[in-house]
């Protein structure tokens, strides 16, 4: 009985220790040593939030084993190079700037788009806005202005709009009969966008030129498109407040800073591409 009671308070004093190991423990906390190379819990860390998501569901004892296992293993083999070819220092260089310049970025941008920033841009853009009109329109197009105004004769003479698009239509929407679906202002060429505005609902123009060759446009329907919601916008006012703030502060730097760049024949383009360079 008091071997049992024993093993039990072993046991017991080998939990606290454990417990009390994990608690104390820091990033810096050395966790293998490789040779001289430690190989510390912050490392590890590192390592285990950069696996791939399927890796997730594995528990922690065995990510843990795994991760320590992995940076083990390649401790051995960078051990093992006694000549670093340039390319690796090159990489180095690069990732230490890629990971410094990040922490910069996630310092601009944490608080930046608070709840008051993204109500604020919300009322400046569309506190004062009115629906937007949107148009269902169809078109056909071909490729000169006597193809456009003849295929227009044939629908003034009563050919359904449709039909004619699907006859002698070269654009995408040809084989639907020319429908384009809802579209709102700012998305389509500046003549065709004109074209379209000044019909009324059942109009069919006369031919119109674009960049794309010659239309003929007919407007099915119009309707109001409401303001959207705060709500609705929210993730987007979110997104362009970290642009703004991010680029602000980049110029800020950018125009701090002595920036020295090659004339612009100075280099040959084609050399970014020369991997042999790296090794010279």
């Amino acid at each position: 009985m008091m071997k049992h009671a024993t093993f039990l308070a072993g046991l017991a004093l080998s939990f606290a220790a454990a417990t009390a190991q994990a608690q104390d423990a820091t990033a810096d906390t050395v966790i293998a040593t490789v040779g001289e190379t430690e190989i510390t819990l912050g490392q590890m860390i590192i390592a285990r939030a950069q696996l791939p998501q399927q890796y997730t569901q594995f528990p922690d004892d065995v990510l843990f084993q795994g991760v320590l296992d992995q940076l083990i293993q390649q401790q051995v083999l960078a051990d093992s190079l006694t000549d670093v070819p340039g390319r690796v220092a090159f990489a180095i260089e690069n990732e230490r700037r890629s990971l410094m310049a990040g922490e910069v970025i996630n310092n601009i941008t944490t608080g930046a788009a608070t709840d008051d920033a993204i109500a604020a841009a919300y009322q400046e853009r569309y506190a004062s806005a009115t629906p937007a009109t949107e148009y269902n329109a169809s078109h056909l197009l071909v490729e000169t202005e006597e193809e456009a105004i003849a295929a227009k004769a044939r629908i003034d003479a009563g050919e359904e709009f449709a039909d004619v698009a699907r006859d002698v239509s070269t654009g995408p929407t040809g084989p639907n009969g020319g429908n384009l679906g809802w579209f709102g202002k700012g998305q389509m060429v500046a003549e065709f966008e004109a074209t379209t505005v000044a019909l009324t609902v059942g109009d069919v123009s006369d031919p119109v030129q674009t960049q794309f060759g010659w239309h003929v446009v007919t407007l099915l329907d119009t309707r109001n498109k409401d303001v959207p919601t705060l709500d609705a916008v929210r993730q987007e006012l979110f997104g362009e407040i970290q642009e703004a703030a991010i680029q602000a502060r980049l110029s800020e730097l950018t125009e701090a800073a002595t920036i020295v760049k090659p004339e612009a024949d100075a280099f040959d383009p084609s050399l970014i591409s020369n991997l042999d360079l790296l090794d010279q």
